[in-house]
């Protein structure tokens, strides 16, 4: 069983909180971890972050007990192992439409005999060589180590069937590329777009795949009530906007009744 599915044990069907990192920031780790949040998406695929900090990101979140989750840009050999190497929790892939793309993933992800990923002994996944079997350890890393791929296009939610059927690899709904897919951009929430993701949602429980996804605090219930297993719902990004407009506005208000009070 891999660590996502040991994290939702005992939840009662409440999904795991994420918060994503678009920078290298081990304070807003730290503050993600205080504040109650189950797992940490590092973002590699927009985002400037390095594997070095990715590789010390997945460190840092270990040692606060939250799981990781890294988005590499595609499913090339060199994205996905470096990775792996990293040591996450999750291994996530945009845009995926077909399964020659879950099967590049799982053949660069995962060791023989589910693979051909290679072997890097001294890495952060294999505990820098502190094992006492190689066999033993690869298949402990094939075990624990959650693969997700993206549902984001149109085409992507007619194949789905096609992708859930696939083994090893569970789903991650990207709800504003597939508003935009949908020629409906800015709207998660149409009714054409939440009845695609319920298709999918559904399709992927009925296959016994997990289900995760990233939204805005006004979708929140709409996932929730979709039965969802990892929702992220903010980033670092978000956080520092909402908190300056907060300071912003709350200093701006206090400013405005002062000068009332004086005239």
């Amino acid at each position: 069983m891999n660590r996502l599915r040991q994290a939702l044990e005992g939840r009662d069907g409440r999904p795991l909180l994420g918060a994503a990192m678009y920078f290298y920031d081990p304070v807003f780790l730290e503050i993600a971890s205080y504040t109650g949040f189950n797992v940490i998406w590092i973002e590699m695929e927009h985002a400037a972050i390095t594997m070095a900090e990715a590789a010390d990101l997945c460190r840092m979140a270990a040692g606060t007990g939250m799981l990781t989750m890294i988005r590499v840009p595609d499913t090339r050999r060199d994205s996905v192992l470096k990775a792996a190497d990293c040591g996450p929790d999750i291994i996530d892939v945009p845009m995926v439409t077909d399964t020659d793309q879950i099967n590049e993933l799982v053949r660069y992800a995962r060791f023989a005999p589910h693979g051909e990923r290679g072997n890097f002994s001294v890495s952060r996944a294999f505990r820098y060589g502190f094992f006492q079997s190689v066999p033993d350890e690869q298949q402990r890393l094939n075990q624990e180590m959650c693969l997700m791929v993206q549902v984001e296009t149109k085409s992507a939610v007619d194949r789905i069937a096609d992708l859930c059927a696939m083994e090893d690899v569970d789903i991650f709904i990207g709800p504003a590329d597939l508003a935009a897919s949908y020629g409906l951009p800015g709207q998660p929430l149409h009714p054409t777009v939440t009845g695609a993701i319920e298709t999918v949602v559904s399709t992927a429980h009925a296959s016994n795949k997990l289900v995760a996804t990233a939204c805005g605090a006004n979708e929140y219930a709409f996932w929730c009530n979709l039965g969802v297993d990892l929702l992220y719902c903010t980033n670092d990004i978000v956080c520092l906007k909402q908190g300056a407009q907060i300071a912003y506005e709350k200093a701006s208000a206090a400013i405005a009744n002062a000068a009332a009070a004086r005239t």
